[in-house]
């Protein structure tokens, strides 16, 4: 697990032998789009390339995470996806490790649920050193202060008090609740359009910020769904994955692969 630094954030120190990582975030699974878990169970069993070393997910793996008790075989009657996503995971992590970072769909993703995936969490953010480089991860929703009315939703149910309270509810009224979310959402991005760029973005000032207290240069992180890189002056810049989407036109699904001898790079999967 990454060990605690004195600039505030976790740092988690790449094994010498390593290679080749790989990071990606917001696939947003769920059983109505058995499109995305087909790509997904292709890039776990047959990757790009040479294999990663490791895989670092960076949040919204899940589109919903209402709680590790999804995973009991009587839970629900979606119970038989959760168990084929955990297990496509546990069997791809005796070979590669895989670190998960809450997003702002799975956020109570708990130990349950990382044990039974094979996967270790991290930290929002966390540094990762490799190959005498820091790469800072982040989900990056913290980072877009414009959107205040989703900043004020965060802190709210990113609270110990809030979390304990929902997860004690059953669970077919936690679903309900997460259906209601995910309502709210989808009519602000019918606001827009379904537009990405209309979306509030990383705020550049901010991850300056924690770019220079991090002793990094690249920010890595998701959530805006704008993959693309964008230079922040002074040496700095961030490095946006990724969602995916193999239905959309043009399908979206990338991979983004750090390499020990040609840093990064872009792999698309369709």
């Amino acid at each position: 697990m990454p060990e605690s630094t004195p600039d505030r954030f976790a740092t988690l120190r790449a094994p010498a032998h390593w290679q080749a990582v790989d990071f990606i975030s917001d696939l947003h699974l769920q059983a109505a789009e058995p499109a995305t878990l087909a790509l997904w169970q292709h890039y776990l069993q047959h990757p790009p390339a040479q294999r990663a070393d490791a895989l670092f997910i960076l949040g919204d793996l899940f589109e919903v995470w209402i709680g590790d008790d999804v995973l009991a075989p009587e839970a629900s009657d979606t119970a038989s996806f959760w168990h084929t996503c955990a297990q496509l995971l546990r069997e791809y992590s005796r070979h590669t490790m895989v670190y998960f970072m809450h997003g702002n769909r799975d956020f109570l993703l708990g130990t349950r649920a990382l044990d039974a995936c094979g996967m270790q969490g991290l930290d929002d953010p966390t540094v990762l050193e490799f190959r005498g480089q820091r790469w800072l991860l982040s989900h990056g929703d913290a980072l877009c202060l414009a959107d205040t009315d989703y900043q004020q939703f965060r802190a709210v149910v990113r609270s110990a008090d809030w979390q304990r309270d929902f997860l004690a509810k059953p669970l077919s009224e936690r679903e309900a609740i997460a259906r209601g979310l995910r309502e709210q959402s989808e009519a602000r991005k019918r606001g827009s359009a379904h537009d990405p760029s209309l979306w509030a973005d990383v705020d550049a000032g901010a991850a300056r910020e924690w770019l220079q207290v991090a002793g990094s240069q690249t920010l890595i992180h998701g959530h805006t769904h704008r993959p693309d890189q964008h230079d922040l002056g002074q040496g700095l810049r961030r490095v946006v994955l990724s969602d995916w989407d193999p239905t959309a036109l043009p399908p979206r699904a990338d991979v983004l692969r750090l390499r020990a001898q040609d840093g990064l790079q872009r792999l698309p999967l369709c």
